[in-house]
């Protein structure tokens, strides 16, 4: 299979476009047509493990790139935690994406993208960029910590991720690097791009991407859908995914599980006060606007990098947005009462983010008036955002001691303002 750019102007293999991430023409990767899956797959899917779907799904988009002993063994050592679909209330459940080893989903991601560069850069030296809102780079971190011959720089933005998210991105040492960026998550995404795409950096090194532009993190997340609904389908109601929608790589993830055959009722993207999708399927108009700081800090973006993505499932047409996604966005104040709606009444812990996922299902049965089972996608254990948790429960909340060992450790990170030749200049001296 081709994997083409969203810009047309590019188009390469599956091994190309996740060593390069980002294409030549400032466009992400997508294959050329997205695969179907056959019925004899979803006849048997209540009978398959998380690694036995894992492996089918992800055969689809690599084909004969890599062998199918490898292919297991990386599956099989990307996929070692639970991915449980747990029951909130009678017709909502959970899908806890927080198992893994820095408790949050991007883990998936991020492990598996990890192994398959390692396993096509064939040991030869790269550097690895990713910014990060929050979870994706401390996912990254630890997915790539100590992989010979790899360097990761991580853009953050400074006072704008948890204290416990910004020691997990900050404490690695040797092979990673934290770069404090004096701005937004926007600021940070853009310098990525930047550096990306420069011509004299790519001269001199060999980069990609470790974000949800590079393909090969939206493979796997696409993996707990079909996971999720060979949980739940014995139920024999429509399943509808609400997802905490930020870049909206994980709801891309799960578009491309529909388009292979999935039959998902419904997707719900479910935002916080950063509301450019929301706006655009309400006005058709897309207007991308500087992002707003709220408590649910990984979904603050207001230029999400996957909207390119979803225009070219849906050939930029509005009206096929809106029979696949009903988009809502969410106040802090709501977001906080979500929370504590659903510990009241049902012995709940949801992070901030959760509760935004919540929301989205509240709202659409208040819209669709149908019977249906609602999955909300808890993206990161409610520990990670521990402050706010704590403070809106006005309880303790019981900190894991994979997250409390993070704690411990000493924070080491470089301070850079927005600008791009700064930040340039620390690559190229670091070399």
């Amino acid at each position: 299979m081709k994997y083409i750019s969203t810009r047309q102007q590019e188009q390469t293999n599956i091994k190309t476009a996740i060593l390069k991430g980002l294409a030549d023409d400032g466009g992400l990767f997508m294959p050329e047509y997205i695969p179907q899956l056959d019925s004899e797959f979803f006849e048997n899917l209540p009978n398959l493990s998380l690694q036995e779907i894992g492996f089918r799904v992800a055969k689809e988009f690599l084909g004969e790139s890599i062998s199918d002993n490898n292919l297991k063994e990386i599956i099989d050592e990307v996929l070692n935690f639970e991915i449980p679909a747990v029951k909130i209330s009678d017709n909502i459940y959970s899908l806890e994406l927080f198992h893994g080893p820095t408790m949050a989903f991007k883990d998936v991601g991020a492990r598996f993208m990890a192994r398959m560069m390692s396993y096509f850069s064939e040991g030869k030296p790269m550097k690895v960029i990713a910014a990060t809102s929050g979870d994706t780079g401390s996912a990254v971190a630890s997915g790539f910590f100590g992989v010979p011959g790899i360097e990761v720089y991580i853009l953050y933005p400074k006072g704008k991720v948890s204290p416990l998210q910004e020691k997990q991105l900050t404490t690695w040492g040797g092979n990673i690097k934290a770069l404090e960026i004096d701005g937004t998550f926007d600021d940070c995404q853009a310098l990525a791009k930047q550096i990306l795409s420069d011509e004299e950096l790519n001269l001199k090194f060999t980069l990609t991407s470790a974000n949800s532009i590079n393909i090969a993190r939206l493979i796997p997340q696409s993996f707990y859908y079909f996971w999720a609904f060979a949980q739940l389908q014995k139920f024999g109601k429509p399943i509808v995914f609400s997802v905490p929608s930020g870049n909206f790589g994980n709801l891309t993830a799960g578009l491309f599980a529909k388009k292979m055959g999935l039959p998902v009722y419904q997707f719900i993207a479910s935002t916080n006060e950063n509301d450019v999708v929301p706006k655009f399927l309400e006005t058709g108009n897309y207007q991308a606007k500087p992002s707003k700081q709220t408590i649910s800090n990984a979904m603050d973006v207001g230029n999400p990098s996957n909207f390119e993505r979803m225009k070219s499932l849906f050939n930029n047409d509005v009206s096929e947005f809106k029979r696949y996604i009903e988009s809502y966005s969410f106040s802090d104040e709501e977001t906080k009462l979500a929370m504590r709606k659903v510990k009241d009444e049902f012995d709940y812990t949801l992070d901030p983010h959760g509760a935004v996922a919540y929301l989205g299902i509240e709202k659409y049965s208040e819209k669709s008036n149908e019977d249906f089972v609602g999955v909300l996608l808890e993206t990161a254990h409610p520990a990670k955002f521990v402050e706010v948790v704590e403070d809106v429960l006005k309880e303790k909340v019981i900190i894991p001691e994979k997250l409390e060992a993070f704690n411990k450790k000493d924070k080491q990170s470089v301070e850079f303002s927005a600008d791009f030749e700064s930040v340039k200049n620390y690559l190229i001296e670091e070399k």
